[in-house]
């Protein structure tokens, strides 16, 4: 696991992780909301009287309202990274990283609109005479190359097939594996429920809402999106309210720290700008999905006459989605404080490593160094040989550094619980995954294990994090729903309906097996399919910026002769 996480990691040093591609991202964005003015600020209203069905046509083709079509994008949008990403986000970055999730949000507003326009305008019907869209439609039909003979290069198409395999990836790497893994590990550290067991129950109950495609889809994520929002919601505000003393100083220090970093605190060893810049936008991008492409198969099967009203729509997804559900995670997380606070738990090999030496996070010196080793400016000697444990303790002179803060009272297990007896090899400071023992102590810990901590702060004292694990339970598996729908798109245009099948039947088994995987591969795996997905969109959509512009000033003309007595924005 250790080598295929360093493998990932290496893929994704190039792309998610890049700073080219978080410029890239935001450039997008910043782009079009300066080129359109502003969108999603002037449009913001109008958006939402399209929701409510102000606008709607009898008789206008597709398979779900707007309603359902925005609560299958947000189920798809809102589950690990609103709870697991949020938390991620902070540990790595610092309170500056919510900074950048917003931002991200706030220009992504705009990238969706653009992209869920294209789409719905270049929808197709597929051989089984549902509704099949998305950014490889687009593609298909708008980025082939024209030469100066007259003759066609098929350039679209190959880009749009390559954002649909990405697509199929995606809907594992983003829809699938991350949700089941939170889902099953926030199940067992909350109630000792076995992974395995969370993840056969699921699987089963996955495999019989999907049999059924979009619309049975629509019909479950339009009843669970809000039912997990209001959960959710009355567990944050708990927390919220129980440290109302600090909800200033969070928010100052969510702003102070956005160039500088975030200074080292508690156990956290601090977190530079760079870092709090590129994770920020990485889980932002995770959470919204603005850009990936990925709302867009959602919303072309919306019941709309007019491409633009649906990517009006799509408006509301990043603001609902991460700057309301991810400012309230974010929020109370950092005025809990828990995000700088170790806690005793069950540590994880990808993210355990062993140093040479002993190192003290009290001592200016040794946080300094630490820093460094982290951020990867000067690595420290990682430790090579064999680790003696007596009665479950480490009598080597050694520092084990987990979830990037150093781990005090280590202590090592038996796969029967009791202090574990003998020698374990070290290698480059790395331990090899191993079924015959564990390693408990005192560290950060982040993603759902650490929003679950700090609603354990609230009013509601260790019951908030039942709400933690529920509200994961629905957004988690709402998203995975979803994604299966992405994924059998994408399978749709690449081969036809014949194999959709085949492929939802695969997309339960990965589910299923991802339930008891080390999430930190999992999660390393998600970033690169991410970033598979959002660069030819955003190279697509920038091409047909004139498009995207024409289509817009259309719509509002054709809005004002239709419906002569309202205002409409100016275009």
């Amino acid at each position: 696991m250790q080598k295929l996480n360093d493998f990932f990691l290496l893929i994704d040093k190039y792309l998610a992780s890049s700073d080219l591609f978080a410029l890239f991202l935001l450039g997008t964005g910043l782009f079009f909301t300066v080129f359109l003015f502003f969108p999603q600020i002037r449009y913001f209203r109008h958006a939402i009287r399209i929701v409510r069905g102000k606008f709607d046509r009898r008789g206008d083709q597709g398979d779900t309202s707007h309603f359902q079509a925005l609560s299958t994008a947000l189920s798809g949008t809102v589950g690990t990274g609103n709870i697991a990403g949020v938390a991620l986000a902070i540990h790595i970055g610092g309170p500056g990283a919510l900074f950048w999730m917003l931002v991200t949000a706030m220009l992504g507003m705009t990238t969706k609109f653009v992209e869920v326009t294209l789409s719905h305008k270049y929808r197709t019907i597929s051989d089984d005479g549902t509704i099949a869209g998305g950014p490889m439609y687009y593609m298909k039909e708008k980025l082939n190359i024209k030469l100066r003979n007259g003759r066609i290069v098929r350039t679209g198409l190959v880009l749009g097939s390559f954002f649909a395999v990405a697509t199929i990836f995606s809907s594992f790497g983003t829809g699938n594996m991350p949700q089941i893994n939170s889902i099953s590990n926030s199940m067992f550290s909350t109630f000792g429920i076995n992974h395995i067991i969370t993840g056969s129950v699921l699987a089963v109950l996955l495999g019989l809402v999907i049999i059924g495609g979009i619309k049975r889809i629509a019909k479950v994520t339009s009843k669970l999106v809000p039912a997990m929002a209001i959960i959710y919601f009355i567990g944050a505000l708990s927390v919220l309210g129980y440290n109302y003393d600090r909800i200033i100083p969070s928010i100052i220090e969510i702003f102070t720290s956005v160039l500088s970093g975030s200074a080292a605190a508690g156990g956290f060893l601090g977190a530079g700008f760079i870092y709090a810049f590129k994770r920020g936008v990485a889980r932002g991008l995770f959470s919204n999905e603005a850009g990936q492409g990925s709302a867009p198969i959602a919303h072309a099967s919306a019941r709309a006459h007019e491409p633009v009203s649906e990517g009006l729509v799509a408006i509301l997804e990043p603001f609902i989605d991460t700057i309301i559900i991810c400012m309230l995670t974010g929020l109370t997380i950092i005025s809990s404080g828990v995000w700088k606070d170790k806690i005793l738990n069950r540590f994880q090999y990808t993210d355990l490593e062993i140093l040479t030496g002993k190192y003290n996070d009290e001592i200016e010196s040794d946080k300094n160094r630490l820093f460094q080793h982290l951020h990867s400016i000067k690595k420290l000697p990682g430790f090579n040989g064999e680790l003696k444990v007596e009665k479950g303790k480490i009598n080597n002179t050694i520092t084990a550094i987990h979830a990037e803060s150093i781990a005090s009272d280590v202590s090592v297990y038996d796969n029967n619980d009791k202090p574990y007896e003998g020698i374990i090899p070290v290698k480059n400071g790395r331990i090899e995954e191993s079924n015959d023992y564990y390693f408990e102590g005192k560290s950060l810990i982040h993603s759902a294990p650490l929003t679950a901590e700090a609603f354990k702060r609230g009013l509601f004292g260790d019951h908030g994090q039942y709400i933690v694990s529920i509200g994961l339970l629905l957004f988690a598996f709402s998203t995975a729903i979803s994604w299966s729908y992405y994924g059998d798109r994408a399978v749709t245009f690449l081969w036809g309906s014949k194999y959709v099948m085949v492929y939802r039947f695969l997309y339960v088994i990965g589910f299923f097996v991802a339930s008891f995987i080390d999430t930190t591969v999992i999660w390393s795996f998600s970033y690169i399919t991410i970033a598979l997905m959002t660069i030819p969109n955003l190279f697509g959509i920038l091409i047909l910026s004139k498009e995207v512009k024409s289509t817009i000033r259309q719509y509002w003309i054709l809005f004002g002769k239709e419906y002569p007595g309202q205002k409409a924005p100016k275009y």
